[in-house]
């Protein structure tokens, strides 16, 4: 066995494993795994753990200026030479990270640019979005007047709580809330531009922040096909379900199954892992213009 199993294991979540490393320092694993409505399906998606750790990589450093991530290190040797007397796992390579140990902010932090999703449903219900009303005659897929800062509650356990800024401001305080709501609004900017460079839209995306040093960082994964709606934009029709570089796709597949959305799920069938592979592959090869084959693990 591995000596990196020597390290304490302080969670597992639905992607990855977080590692106590010592001298507040995490070590996180991304795995294959993917979940959907809160469930994790029974099979991996090939290479997903890899594209989640190299595109956070890619934003972190794409980005830095608006907001420090907490990276130390992602090259397996310096990871090794960081941590003496412990020796990664050879399929580790590309999906372990060692960061920097974080106080979480207590919000998850959402931007929205389109009407998808949670947003779309809730307008359909009462024309708002997150509690804000909206104007009348929108549709899925429809661009916002603006992007959006809509942050959400952090379960420990069972679902997240769709919020108004006003409640933000009542979890975290007003100056962490507006902090945190500006450096969201600019990062998805940023992201936003580069993916319309590449023919993407960033519908929405997710930001996990915490503080490093008494300093807002980004936290987790940013800007991944996990965290955000990523569409062809040549392919949105306003109305109808764009077509997505994401988990939609598997929301859609999971959703035409008779399904209550509890343990255990239906079995995935290898038409569905197999685009979504493709998928998230070529989100992180387009957006960012590199190749997965030269990032850390292919050959694992």
């Amino acid at each position: 066995m591995s000596a990196v199993f020597e390290l304490p294991k302080i969670h597992s979540g639905k992607v990855r494993e977080l590692y106590d490393a010592g001298e507040d320092r995490l070590l996180m694993v991304a795995s294959d795994r993917v979940s959907a409505f809160d469930v994790i399906m029974t099979e991996p998606i090939l290479h997903k753990g890899r594209v989640l750790t190299a595109m956070t990589c890619f934003w972190c450093e794409e980005m830095g200026d608006v907001a420090p991530g907490t990276l130390l290190a992602v090259d397996p040797i310096e990871i090794e030479a960081a941590l003496p007397g412990i020796t990664l796992p050879a399929e580790w390579g590309g999906r372990a990270v060692l960061v920097r140990r974080a106080e979480m902010l207590s919000l998850e932090c959402i931007v929205r640019g389109y009407l998808a999703g949670q947003a779309h449903e809730e307008y359909e219900k009462s024309g708002t979005v997150h509690g804000t009303v909206m104007p009348s005659g929108l549709k899925i897929g429809d661009r916002l007047e603006e992007p959006m800062f809509t942050p959400s509650t952090k379960a420990a356990e069972g679902h997240d709580i769709n919020i108004d800024f006003a409640a933000a401001v009542d979890l975290v305080g007003a100056e962490a809330a507006g902090e945190a709501r500006d450096i969201c609004l600019e990062l998805y900017g940023r992201a936003a531009a580069r993916a319309a460079d590449v023919g993407f839209i960033l519908a929405d995306t997710k930001f996990e922040l915490g503080y490093v040093d008494g300093r807002l960082s980004l936290c987790d994964e940013v800007c991944t096909p996990d965290s955000s709606r990523m569409w062809p934009a040549d392919q949105v029709v306003p109305g109808t379900t764009p077509p997505a570089f994401d988990k939609q796709p598997l929301r859609d597949w999971l959703a035409a199954q008779p399904w209550d959305r509890t343990p255990p799920p239906p079995a995935l069938p290898d038409s569905v892992t197999g685009a979504m592979s493709e998928r998230y592959v070529a989100a992180y090869e387009r957006i960012t213009g590199l190749s997965l084959d030269d990032w850390y693990g292919a050959s694992a």
